[in-house]
C-alpha cells in the first residue's frame, strides 16, 4: 500500500507514530515504483529510488529481508503477490494492508497467522487504539505539504479520493486541529 504518494506518506507518518511496525521489502518497493513510473512519466527512476531510500532510513527496521526462499512454497490467487505474503511471514507481521483483498484470501493467510485489511479498516483500527496518534500523523503530513499549502478540506478530500472513506470521516471530526 505504498502507492499512490498520499497514502504512502500517510502510512509513513502513522508508522513513525510507533503504533505499529511498518514493514516492506525490496520487491514491494519495486512494485510501487514500477507502477508510479508507468503512471508518472515526468518522474525519474532516481527520484523514486530516493523516496524508497528515505523510507528505509526513516524506519530503519522497515525493510524485510531473507523472505525470498519462502515465495515458491506459497500459493495465492495471483502468484505475483506471493512475495508480499513471504515478507509478512518472515517478519511475523499480523496484517497485510492492501486494497486488493481478494488476492489475499483469509483462509490462506490465517494458516500463517496473518490477515489482510483494507487500508481504511487499518486506519480505523488505529483510530480505535489511539486517535491522537492518527490525528498527529495527519497533522504532520498536511504540515509538510507546502508547495502549494493544502487546506484541511482539500487534504481530507485527497484522503477520501484515495479510498480512506471512514478514516476521512473520523479525521473530519478533528478538522479544527488538522
Amino acid at each position: 500500500m505504498l502507492y499512490p504518494a498520499p497514502l504512502r506518506d500517510f502510512l509513513m507518518w502513522l508508522g513513525l507514530s510507533g503504533k505499529f511496525r511498518a514493514r516492506w521489502s525490496r520487491d514491494i518497493h519495486e512494485e510501487w515504483k514500477r507502477n508510479l513510473l508507468l503512471n508518472r512519466p515526468d518522474l525519474t527512476r532516481a527520484q523514486v529510488d530516493r523516496t524508497s531510500d528515505l523510507m528505509d532510513r526513516a524506519i530503519p527496521d522497515g525493510l524485510v529481508e531473507g523472505y525470498e526462499d519462502l515465495i515458491a512454497s506459497l500459493t495465492l490467487p495471483d502468484p505475483d503477490d506471493c512475495h508480499v505474503l513471504a515478507a509478512a511471514i518472515r517478519c511475523s507481521a499480523s496484517v497485510i494492508v492492501t486494497f486488493n483483498q481478494r488476492d489475499f484470501p483469509a483462509d490462506v493467510l490465517a494458516s500463517y497467522g496473518v490477515e489482510s485489511q483494507h487500508l481504511d479498516e487499518f486506519v480505523e483500527n488505529l483510530f480505535d487504539l489511539d486517535a491522537a496518534a492518527v490525528v498527529a500523523a495527519a497533522q504532520r503530513q498536511r504540515a509538510q505539504l507546502k508547495t502549494p499549502p493544502i487546506d484541511v478540506d482539500h487534504y481530507l478530500e485527497i484522503l477520501f479520493r484515495q479510498g480512506l472513506v471512514q478514516a476521512t470521516k473520523s479525521l473530519a471530526t478533528y478538522r479544527s486541529i488538522l
